[in-house]
């Protein structure tokens, strides 16, 4: 059985820094064996580092044949042509989130990496945040009673990096699909999944306080779980100097967590009878390791067989939860995510 994953690097934006950066943190066991973007430059800039071969276009790379894995990391529209391409020419796929645009293409890319066989896996990184993983943990060792409710806010200032394109695409709703929610919003989301169980239906509200993006940049949502709980989802994108306070709050029978800071990261902190003013449980900065644990996990499923810690049935979730909030937002009422 091989020890190391030969992996293409599809689309060299900026995610593609944080997942080389996760490569490196596991040492040896991914190469990036090849570069692949239209833009040269950007892909010359991964091949420096890695010794990769750069290629500009799926289709070139793959008549090529110096890889067994692609990491798929460009703009939603285009998400389904090149997994599709990648699970048709026999390759294990790591395909940043969301799957796609819409559920019918999403479906259809997981029915075809069904019938390939390969690993198929979508890198929502919020599944391997320490500080998520961590909190998770102690809400299931009971440490704040049983969860009654929680909230999650998803306010970050207009960073340019993520918009460096000569025509951003992330402003276009035709590209990303919508905006905050079903972008950045899905890494707020998925959190409040794995703490407190599948989402049943949502109402919420839109809007574009940011006027050069087409999609929605302001979302406010309440989501009621199948256990009949609730959270409060609260999502802002703007070009405007932002408070790096409370990310994340969980409310239990005993206590409370709460995750502090910037969007990259924030301290975990336990507030309960013994710690009324709060004790810290980790330090910030989980966002930026959470990449390398996801690739790792990428790997052992392909080297060694194991089990995704999520599947790409489960991370249909955060697509499926951001469309329920557009209808919602449309319709005025309760939206279910799973019907």
């Amino acid at each position: 059985m091989p020890d190391t994953l030969s992996i293409a690097f599809i689309g060299c934006g900026a995610i593609a820094r944080y997942h080389l950066d996760g490569i490196h943190d596991f040492g040896d066991r991914i190469r990036v064996a090849a570069a692949v973007d239209p833009d040269l430059d950007k892909a010359r800039v991964i091949a420096a580092e890695t010794g990769a071969a750069v290629y500009p276009s799926l289709d070139a790379a793959l008549k090529a044949n110096c890889f067994d894995a692609v990491d798929i990391m460009v703009p939603h529209d285009i998400h389904e042509e090149l997994a599709m391409q990648a699970l048709k020419a026999n390759k294990h796929v790591v395909l940043e989130k969301p799957i796609a645009t819409s559920l019918d293409a999403a479906e259809r890319i997981i029915d075809v990496a069904r019938k390939a066989g390969t690993v198929f896996m979508v890198a929502e990184n919020a599944q391997y945040w320490p500080e998520i993983v961590c909190a998770k943990k102690l809400i299931d060792t009971g440490a704040i009673g049983e969860v009654i409710t929680a909230r999650a806010t998803f306010f970050y200032e207009y960073e340019p990096k993520w918009f460096d394109q000569r025509t951003p695409w992330r402003m276009r709703r035709s590209a990303t699909g919508g905006g905050i929610a079903i972008d950045g919003g899905s890494h707020w989301i998925r959190p409040l999944r794995m703490w407190m169980g599948e989402i049943d239906s949502v109402v919420g509200i839109t809007g574009r306080p940011m006027e050069s993006m087409e999609g929605e940049s302001l979302a406010h949502a309440i989501f009621r779980f199948q256990n009949g709980k609730f959270a409060t989802f609260h999502a802002l994108n703007i070009v405007s100097p932002l408070f790096a306070g409370e990310r994340w709050r969980v409310t239990g029978t005993k206590g409370e967590l709460v995750i502090g800071g910037d969007w990259i990261g924030g301290e975990l902190k336990i507030f309960d009878a013994k710690h009324r003013e709060g004790r810290s449980i980790s330090e910030p900065g989980g966002y930026t390791k959470s990449f390398g644990l996801e690739l790792d996990d990428f790997a052992d499923a392909v080297l060694k067989g194991t089990p995704l810690a999520a599947s790409p049935e489960f991370s249909l979730g955060e697509l499926r939860t951001a469309l329920s909030i557009y209808r919602s937002a449309e319709s005025g009422r309760w939206e279910k995510v799973w019907d």
